[in-house]
């Protein structure tokens, strides 16, 4: 098993409820979907955050399978996988105050405001080094909701090969006063004291994500892209809050050692393909030295 395989696996157990165990005292999803909902409202009414069109609604029936209620129709709800009791399926958006695409940049030389860009977003971490820059004065055209914030998540959008990259966005490696997104790049807003952006980002990492990525995205086999409204409704996995801190401290011990392994899985393999040319140079020096 190479060390990627090995962390999809890993990854599709996080969350899916198989990497740590459930505290039956944890708050459930449930719970913690209302308390996202009441602060929805609230947002709402402040002018905050706009109120969606059409939401929906999931819920688990008498049978603990879940269904979803849009307008006045329901329907039974396909999800990838299964998952624990104490966990609910969301549309993205439910557990979002902001979900949208940034915005096609005015370029200047003048290094003040950075605009991150699909090379910006690697699954090694987010990179500010690579980005560009906007033209000073067209920072005003930028509403405040456009201004990253720590934490965010940017999701790569469009084009083959860079589509559904992600990640998270630090104000820490960012030595400017701010940044923006471009058109290509999504930013994904989660409302952060409910449900942990880190935990977004390992399910959208996870190989039940990634593998289908492309087939979630619209357009033509040469220019791909994943739609606001496809990234609205994406569902979603969520556990109790307890438990999405229990799967990230988890991650943070095994993926080092994931990673550790890699590189000893890569010495080994080097080594086993260079062996038979090397016992073939070892024979044929021996025959010649008699």
């Amino acid at each position: 098993m190479t060390a990627q395989q090995l962390k999809n696996s890993i990854l599709q157990m996080a969350v899916q409820g198989k990497l740590v165990p459930q505290d039956p005292n944890d708050e459930p999803a449930s719970v913690l979907l209302e308390r996202i909902r009441a602060e929805k409202e609230r947002l709402i009414k402040e002018k905050k955050i706009k109120c969606e069109k059409n939401p929906s609604v999931i819920f688990k029936g008498a049978d603990n399978t879940p269904y979803e209620k849009i307008g006045d129709e329901v329907h039974p709800l396909d999800t990838p996988f299964d998952i624990p009791e104490s966990w609910e399926w969301v549309r993205l958006i439910d557990v979002c105050e902001y979900i949208q695409r940034g915005k096609s940049p005015k370029y200047s030389p003048i290094k003040k405001y950075p605009v991150v860009a699909q090379k910006c977003n690697q699954w090694s971490g987010f990179s500010i080094e690579k980005a560009q820059f906007i033209e000073p004065d067209s920072l005003s055209s930028y509403g405040p909701e456009r201004l990253l914030q720590d934490n965010d998540l940017m999701w790569n959008s469009t084009g083959l090969g860079t589509l559904g990259r992600m990640a998270i966005y630090k104000t820490a490696a960012n030595p400017y006063e701010l940044a923006v997104a471009d058109s290509h790049v999504t930013v994904i807003r989660p409302l952060k004291q409910f449900v942990l952006p880190e935990y977004l980002y390992y399910y959208f990492a996870n190989p039940s994500v990634q593998s289908v990525i492309e087939d979630q995205a619209d357009g033509t086999t040469k220019q791909k892209e994943l739609a606001t409204a496809t990234i609205k409704a994406y569902l979603t996995p969520i556990p109790p809050l307890n438990e999405q801190r229990r799967i990230l401290t988890k991650l943070s011990e095994v993926l080092p050692v994931v990673k550790s392994y890699g590189a000893v899985y890569g010495e080994t393999v080097a080594m086993q393909e260079a062996f038979p040319e090397a016992l073939k140079k070892s024979i044929l020096q021996e025959a010649v030295q008699g």
